[in-house]
This record gives structure tokens, sequence and C-alpha cells, in this order.
């Protein structure tokens, strides 16, 4: 590239969602984006050329030269000024680190005005993708992943001007498991630190940091981040070790966040003890225990890679709810949907300041999402997040009440890879429902899970236009072989717990008289209208457990589409049916027990565990 950046001028790439949730002339546009992405980088000399992914700023390739793999990473073209300056303030931050864990900075131009950050592949997968394949990481992964989470930490604490990585969490560690190998990765939220691990100003080229400057530190992934960055606190050493001590909780528990850590405490996960007790002290809420946690993380763990760890013998994990599993031998994009929400804010926290709220990392995970929830609430709805994240089609339905919740499901995972860890994190799910006390009596919620790729889109001008449906749109479903069994008594009705309050579009009575009349027919799924001022879309998964009921259900859904044309009014309204077989009852458990790896694993009876 060091030669070749003149040829890097069309380097631009368009906003991106999740490309089956894009108007047509979007999605168009950005497969369009990425294809011209890979042709320059192959006409520059790189071959096997891939689209890694994107974050809330940006987008990242990859290629290989003649001498080794690199990575591209690429500003949003709509970011504002102030924020595409973040990938030079990254590229000048990778350029001071040399440490093995970290990749090494290659170079950093611009090409028609955007930036382009180079700088060498990491190897190995990211751990949030591993943990989607695994669960839980076992013991003699997690031990040494943490042994070198620490040196990275204690590196960038040693150095003459400390520096923040800021974004800690799983996506950002690539692990190469035949080696037990981790990289440190993505530095876009990386700061000079402003204090040190002891809270004293850190001399910069412009003297002491003076504490009425505020913080010069970026929001990072609130999913992992803790308190004193969230809250806005001069930047300092300690922002990484509670990062750090939230990715090892959620590896080691299975989850895609640090929020359960007061329900599922790390003592109950298995650990060996010192590291459980680490962790639990670096998660705390009180601010010098989570210091002492994090000196002792750092005090501790390089010494870790001597501790005898042998792997536990592999056991399925126990099925607290039924999932049915399916070889469909096609990808789904699952998304996942939840409303019942409002009643899980408890109202209790502290406002965010301005700054905070007008960071844009911030409005991405929180501001309209968990803000006003508590951790264990927090934890709860991001649980629910986290079966979307398997191909996954069906849906759930809580109901607390004083012993208790129920749970019914209907979950058919589409792919047997994901079994296992998709079953631990349905069990995670169950865990902290059952932990939960809402405060509202008979407190309901519920989630459904849809495939992007059957969503119909429909187009429209503006906002006093009518859609208009082609003569081919139709609302897909699928048929249950035989059929089951109704049990009218137990069957989940879309219209069972009234308006939803956390739902803002109003269909009109034609639509909400046909899904009365699709309810008498015996089926299960869900069915969702996403109104936009230009572009509709209807999510749906839908499964006719009565097969003698085709003409009948088809022309009911024909009759729905029908009258699309008469709605007028904007948001979102989702319904949902599931058969209610199987009501499943847990009493209330505040927080689980303590279980820790044994102390020699040799003479451990690991049937009795």
């Amino acid at each position: 590239m060091v030669e070749n950046s003149a040829n890097l001028q069309h380097f631009y790439i368009a906003e991106e969602q999740s490309i089956y949730l894009l108007k047509q002339d979007d999605a168009n546009k950005l497969r369009q984006w990425l294809q011209l992405c890979k042709q320059q980088l192959h006409r520059l000399g790189y071959q096997r050329v891939e689209y890694i992914g994107k974050g809330v700023f940006g987008f990242v390739f990859a290629g290989y030269s003649s001498k080794n793999e690199q990575v591209f990473k690429f500003s949003r073209l709509t970011l504002p000024d102030h924020l595409k300056m973040r990938l030079a303030e990254e590229a000048a931050i990778l350029a001071r680190l040399d440490h093995p864990l970290i990749p090494r900075y290659a170079n950093f131009v611009r090409a028609s005005g955007q930036p382009i950050l180079q700088m060498a592949r990491a190897p190995g997968q990211d751990l949030a993708w591993r943990s989607r394949q695994l669960g839980p990481l076992p013991v003699t992964e997690l031990v040494p992943i943490a042994t070198q989470l620490a040196e990275i930490l204690l590196y960038l604490r040693q150095l003459p001007q400390p520096i923040i990585h800021g974004d800690i969490k799983p996506s950002n560690l690539m692990y190469e498991p035949s080696r037990q190998r981790l990289s440190l990765v993505d530095w876009g939220s990386a700061v000079p630190a402003q204090q040190d691990h002891l809270g004293q100003p850190i001399a910069s080229g412009l003297g002491l940091y003076e504490g009425d400057q505020g913080s010069n530190a970026h929001m990072g992934d609130i999913y992992f981040i803790g308190k004193d960055q969230l809250d806005g606190r001069p930047s300092s050493p300690r922002f990484d070790e509670q990062g750090a001590a939230a990715t090892l909780y959620a590896l080691a528990s299975g989850q895609i966040s640090r929020f359960g850590h007061q329900i599922r405490p790390a003592r109950s996960l298995g650990l060996p003890e010192p590291l459980a007790q680490i962790l639990d002290a670096m998660l705390s809420d009180d601010p010098t225990t989570r210091a002492a946690g994090g000196d002792h993380f750092l005090a501790t763990l390089p010494a870790a890679r001597h501790w005898l760890l042998l792997p536990p013998p592999l056991q399925a994990p126990a099925q607290q709810l039924p999932v049915w599993v399916h070889q469909i031998g096609q990808e789904i994009d699952t998304v996942s949907y939840s409303s019942r929400k409002s009643f899980l804010r408890d109202n209790q926290q502290i406002p965010l300041s301005p700054q905070r709220e007008a960071d844009l990392q911030l409005a991405h995970y929180y501001r309209d999402f968990l803000n006003g929830m508590g951790d264990n609430e927090k934890a709860f709805v991001t649980a629910v997040t986290q079966l979307g994240h398997y191909p996954l089609l069906g849906g759930l339905a809580l109901h607390w009440h004083n012993d208790g919740v129920d749970i019914d499901s209907s979950l058919h995972l589409q792919d047997p890879q994901y079994q296992s860890a998709f079953q631990y994190a349905v069990n995670n799910l169950v865990s902290l429902a059952r932990a939960l006390r809402p405060h509202a009596s008979d407190a309901v919620f519920k989630a459904c899970f849809f495939d992007a790729r059957a969503t119909l889109h429909l187009e429209r001008q503006d906002a006093h236009s009518r859609f208009v449906l082609p003569p081919s749109l139709a609302l897909p479903f699928e048929i249950s072989e035989t059929t089951e069994q109704e049990h009218k008594s137990r069957l989940h009705s879309y219209f069972e717990d009234g308006r939803d309050p956390d739902e803002n579009l109003v269909l009109p009575q034609t639509i909400l008289n046909e899904l009365a009349k699709l309810n008498l027919i015996h089926h299960t799924g869900c069915i969702i209208f996403e109104v936009l001022p230009d572009h509709l879309k209807i999510h749906s998964y839908l499964r006719l457990l009565n097969p003698r009921k085709q003409v009948e259900f088809r022309a009911c859904l024909d009759r729905i589409l029908a009258c699309v044309p008469q709605i007028a009014d904007l948001g979102v309204s989702g319904f949902m049916k599931l058969p209610y077989k199987n009501t499943r009852r847990f009493e209330h458990v505040a927080c689980q027990p303590d279980r820790f790896y044994p102390k020699d694993p040799r003479r451990h009876n690991w049937t009795s565990s």
C-alpha cells in the first residue's frame, strides 16, 4: 500500500445495517461499495481479500500481500469530521505500541478525503465468535487468556505515557486456539491516560492533566466498560481493568455482557477460586474493592500459567427449556424483537450527562434500549438478545408471579452445530429471569425471533403516500407435516395481554380483525409491522400446525396484506402466538451458589459436580 496509496481514490463506503433489512436500493449500493473496495485492494496486489465487519465508526477489510496479511480500516463517510479524526488518533497511538500481543501499525493514508488505517492482522478468531460456538469457555482456555490479558494491561500501565484501550471486549480479542495466543485489536477508543492507577494526574506534552478538563475517554461498548468510564471520569488504567474483568466474566459465563454478575457471580462459574475472587472484586460496586482487585489481577495472573488445569469431561447442558433442532441446509439471519421492556425499568440510575448522551457509541448501544434499567434487568434483556445471535426461529413469553416465573417457548434452532452453546444461552436466560422481581404484578415479557431474509419490503415516496402492493407479494409460512393436537385452553393468543405499552403503531381495524381470525387457526409464530416514512417492513415467522387449514390460513394472510395500503400511522407493532403445550415454572432464585474448579483436578470426581 505504501507505494500505491495514490490509487486508493475510490475507497468510500455507505452506511451499513443488516443488509436484509435495508431498502432494495440501499442494499444494492452497499453490495456495490463492498465489491468496489475488494476490487481496489486486488488492484493494489492484495490477494484473498475479505470483508471482516463493521463498527459504529467504520468498516474493516483484510488482504494478503507478498509478505503477510494486512487489515484495512475505513471511517464511514457520513461521520462528522471530528469523528473521522478518530482513525488518525488510533493510528498515532497504535504506532507508539510495541508488544507481541498487539498488531503492528503499518500505514495511515487519506484517499479522496477518507482516512484509511493499515495494520497487521492478528491471527485466530475473535472470542465473541468462539464463545458463540462453544458457550462458556473451558477453564483450560480462559486462564491462558486471562494471563495474556494481564500482561497486555501491565505493559500499557508501565508505558512512560500510559495508554488506555478503552474498549476491551470479546470481539476485540483475537485468539489462536492451537497456540493459545491472544491479540488485543481495534484501538479506535484508545486515549493517553489522564491519571495513573493510583488516581494521580499524569504529565502530558502540555503539562499535568487538570481535574476540571473532564475526561478524554471515549465511550466504548457499554456491555463491557465499567462504571468509571461510563460516568465520564478521567481516563486511567482502571478503565481497562474493568473491561478485562467484564470480558473474562462474560467468556466464563457464556454471556455477552457484564450485567449478570450479581445473579451469576464469578464464584458460581466453576473457575479456580483465586481467579473467581479477583473477578468478583474487579466487578464490585465499591471503587476501593475494584482497584484492589485490579492490582491483584496484574500481580497474580502472570503466574497462573503454572496452575494445574485439566479439562473437565464434556457434558451436555441440562435442558431447562425445550429446544427443537433442525438441519435446514440454508442460512438464516435471525433478528430478535422484544417488547414489554417498560416494566423492567427501575428509574434509579443517575441521569447521564449531556456529553455522555451525545456520544455516538452510547446512542448506538444504550440510550433507547437499556437506560433506566438496573444491571439485573439489563442482563436479562441482553440474554434475550443473545438468543438472536444464533440461527433461531420462534418465540418466548415470560409471566412473573409472586413465587417465580412461568416460561412458554417455541425455540427452533436451525443448525445442530450450535446446539450445546445455544442451550447454555437458554439456561442462562432462565437463571436471570428467576432472579428478577418486576415491580408490576403479573409482569409479562415477550420476544420473537424471525429470519430477516423473509422480511417483506414496500417503499413509498413519503409518509403521506400509501403503500402499493405488487401482485406477487405473499407472507411466507411453514406447514407442520402432521396435525399437532390443539389445547385451546393453553393457546397463547395474539391479544391475551392487551395492547403492548412499548409499541406505538396503531394498525387499521381491518388488519386487527384479520389477525383475530388468524388467531383461531392452530399455528405458532409472529408477525411484526415496522412502518417508516418511506419504507414498510413486515417481519414474520409463521408455522401452521394444522395442515388441513392451509387454504384458510393462506387466505387470511392474503387479506392482511390487502389491508396494508390502509396503514396511516408510523411505528412498530408486533403479534406473537405460542402453542403453550409445556409451560415451565421456575421458583425465584436471587443468586447462583458458589462453585469452584477443584484444587486438584486429578483427584476430583467430576461425576459428582
